[in-house]
Order: structure tokens, then C-alpha cells, then sequence
């Protein structure tokens, strides 16, 4: 099924919302697992495990110090989600991390990323961030999509994470300054 951006909604999820559409959340997760993903996760994923892993989020989510936003297309399937945690300690208040950036296969290539990682950096911008950091596998998309997006490399680990066949990969980490 080809989604057009044109029909996406992005919309910023509240706590409820989090845990009405984690199995959309879970299906669109178990996608980018399944393409090669490093996020966090090894293959095959469980389609019920990666609904449940959403919900650990709700507190954060309710409390305000997360941040996730899923984008859908014109027939409500979630397409898209990115997070946005901002931090809480007292030296580290003017920062905040962009993680889980993802876009279901259907609907790469047209710009809904980049979509994505604006409104997270808006938001960081709104809730007075003024430096964002992430981290991506070397040589990804992603990776291409941070460089094209004004980010700037800040380091490469060697062997940071599994992808998720197990292989240990490198990863590049980023920031961006929002002043």
C-alpha cells in the first residue's frame, strides 16, 4: 500500500492515546525491526511485545517529559512516530533527545522523516531546548537524513548496538543547536 504525505496527519499523542494505538505503534515498530532497524530491538519482534513496549511510556508521556507525535494516514493506520525526552535534570534542562524516529516502509521516500524530526525539533524549540542530540546507525538513511537536516557529527562508536540479526554495528552520534 503507497501512502501519500500529502494525506498524513501528524498529531502529538497524550498518554491515552499512547495506549489506545500501541498495536498500530507495535505494528509499525515491528516494520522497521524487520527491515534492519537497529532501534533498540533484535528480530523476529513479537507483534504483542512491541505493542507492550509503548505503554512503559505513558507515565513519562502524562507527566510531560516525553513527548511522541505518530503520524497517520488518510485511512487512521499509523505510518510514522517520532519521540522527543526532555531532560530533567536541573544542569541539563536547555537539552532534549529525538528517539524512535520511524517511517513504515510504505510511506519512505516522501518526506514524512523529515516531517517527523521538524515537528520534534518545533517542539524542543517550544519547551525551550536549545540543543538536541540523537544517535543512529553509521550508514543509514537515518544517518543521511540528520546530515541533509543541518545536524552536526559529534562522534562514532564503534560496535554501539545489535542490528537486529544480532550483528553489532557502529553508530554516529548528532546534535543540533536550536539558538
Amino acid at each position: 500500500m503507497t501512502v501519500s504525505t500529502a494525506t498524513v496527519e501528524v498529531v502529538r499523542l497524550t498518554a491515552a492515546d499512547l495506549a489506545d494505538c500501541r498495536h498500530q505503534l507495535g505494528v509499525l515498530l515491528t516494520d522497521a525491526v524487520d527491515d534492519g532497524a537497529s532501534i533498540g530491538f533484535l528480530a523476529p519482534l513479537d507483534a504483542a511485545e512491541a505493542a507492550h513496549w509503548w505503554l512503559q511510556f505513558a507515565p513519562e508521556v502524562e507527566a510531560g517529559r516525553r513527548l511522541v507525535w505518530a503520524a497517520r494516514d488518510g485511512a487512521g493506520r499509523t505510518v510514522g512516530t517520532v519521540g522527543l525526552v526532555l531532560e530533567g535534570k536541573a544542569n541539563g534542562r536547555h537539552r532534549a533527545e529525538v528517539v524512535k524516529l520511524m517511517v513504515h516502509r510504505d510511506a519512505r521516500g516522501r518526506g514524512l522523516a523529515r516531517r517527523l524530526l521538524d515537528t520534534a525539533e518545533r517542539a524542543a524549540a517550544d519547551a525551550d531546548a536549545t540543543l538536541l542530540l540523537l544517535d543512529t546507525r553509521t550508514g543509514s538513511a537515518a544517518e543521511r537524513l540528520y546530515d541533509s537536516a543541518g545536524w552536526t557529527r559529534y562522534g562514532l562508536v564503534p560496535d554501539f548496538a545489535a542490528d537486529p540479526d544480532g550483528t553489532l554495528s557502529p553508530a554516529t552520534f548528532f546534535y543540533k543547536s536550536l539558538t
